[in-house]
């Protein structure tokens, strides 16, 4: 089996709070391993699977990344991936959505995805706070313009973020670990 990696996230990643340094990232030690290939941007598997980068996040910036940091400095996401499956209907696959879900949303625009499944990183997990209700205004406003889609969104949106947009779009709904979503 072939594990694809952006070559960026086997560089060392932290969470910092107060006075620690917590590494975050993948083990170095994997990168040589024969399953994993290294990539360096946005790459095509086959017809039906595409990865992508995002590397503008100037819009709608979650501040629950404030803690997370590369060797250079504030965590540029670069290293993180999204996955396009293209198969009767284009299905978009994000994790923790760091780089932000509206920039992530505008870069799989050109593979019109009917479904976006994955975290919005709403939450910061160390403060146990969401962002801010004019951020979700503004996310809100963004997401509408999608208005045939259906978003999955799950564990780093929060509770209390996902309520405020579920309340205001009728095309959000929550998942947990081990839930089926039938496409």
């Amino acid at each position: 089996m072939k594990n694809y990696v952006q070559k960026e996230a086997f560089e060392p990643h932290y969470s910092k709070t107060l006075l620690l340094k917590i590494p975050v990232g993948i083990d170095s030690k994997l990168k040589s391993n024969r399953q994993i290939i290294l990539l360096d941007g946005d790459y095509k598997i086959d017809d039906e699977l595409s990865l992508f980068t995002v590397s503008k996040t100037n819009k709608f910036y979650s501040p629950a990344n404030k803690s997370l940091y590369d060797e250079k400095g504030k965590d540029t996401f670069r290293h993180e991936q999204n996955l396009i499956i293209s198969e009767k209907q284009a299905v978009l696959i994000m994790g923790c959505g760091h780089a932000g879900v509206v920039n992530i949303m505008q870069k799989a625009e050109k593979y019109r995805p009917c479904f976006c499944i994955g975290g919005f990183h709403l939450f910061n997990p160390f403060t146990r706070k969401s962002v801010s209700k004019e951020l979700l205004d503004d996310i809100v406003m963004e997401l509408q313009k999608y208005k045939d889609m259906k978003f999955y969104t799950c564990h780093c949106t929060g509770k209390t973020a996902f309520d405020y947009l579920s309340h205001h779009m009728n095309n959000i709904y929550y998942i947990s670990c081990g839930e089926t979503v039938e496409i």
